[in-house]
C-alpha cells in the first residue's frame, strides 16, 4: 500500500510539473506573440511619420496631409485653436505654408510611442523646421488609429516653443 501511495503521489508530482512547464512556455509565447505585435505596431507609426517628414522636406503637403485619416473627425491643436476635419486641416497647412521658404526642412525627434491598444498609439516627440530666417520647433502629442488605410493620426496637438 505504501508503494502505490508513494507512486501516486510522485505521478501526482510529475503531473503538475508538466503542467507548470507548459504554462510557463504558453506564457513565453504569449509574451514573445505580443512583444512582436508591439514592435510591428511601433514600426508601422515610425514609418507614417517618416513618410510625412519625407513629403514636407520636398514640399508635399498633399503627401504629408496622407498621414491623417481622412475623416471629419480628426482633430488639430495648436496654440489657441482647434481645427476639426481632414479638409480643413489640410487648407490650413496649404495656407499657413505655402512656399517651400515657409516649409523648411522638417525633423521629427525624440519619439515616444505608447501603445494603447491593438488600434490606438500615442506618439510624444518634438518638431523641428529649419529655414533660412528662423526655426521654430516644439513639441506634440499625436494619437494614431489603425484604419482601413493603415496607422494615421486621428488627433494632433502641437505647440510651439517660446
Amino acid at each position: 500500500m505504501k508503494h502505490k501511495s508513494w507512486v501516486s503521489t510522485a505521478l501526482l508530482a510529475l503531473a503538475i510539473i508538466t503542467s507548470t512547464q507548459a504554462q510557463a512556455k504558453s506564457n513565453q509565447s504569449a509574451s514573445a506573440a505580443l512583444e512582436k505585435r508591439n514592435a510591428h505596431i511601433i514600426a508601422a507609426v515610425r514609418a507614417v511619420l517618416d513618410a510625412q517628414s519625407d513629403a514636407w522636406n520636398r514640399g508635399d503637403v498633399e503627401g504629408y496631409m496622407d498621414g491623417y485619416a481622412r475623416t471629419p473627425d480628426i482633430t488639430f491643436i495648436s496654440g489657441d485653436s482647434i481645427t476639426r476635419g481632414w479638409q480643413t486641416v489640410h487648407d490650413r497647412y496649404k495656407k499657413n505654408y505655402d512656399s517651400r521658404e515657409k516649409m523648411g526642412m522638417l525633423t521629427f525627434s525624440d519619439l515616444e510611442p505608447t501603445i494603447l491598444s491593438s488600434d490606438a498609439v500615442m506618439v510624444l516627440g518634438r518638431w523641428h523646421l529649419k529655414r533660412t530666417s528662423d526655426e521654430p520647433h516644439g513639441r506634440f502629442t499625436l494619437i494614431l488609429s489603425r484604419t482601413k488605410a493603415g496607422w494615421r493620426i486621428v488627433h494632433d496637438h502641437t505647440s510651439s516653443a517660446s
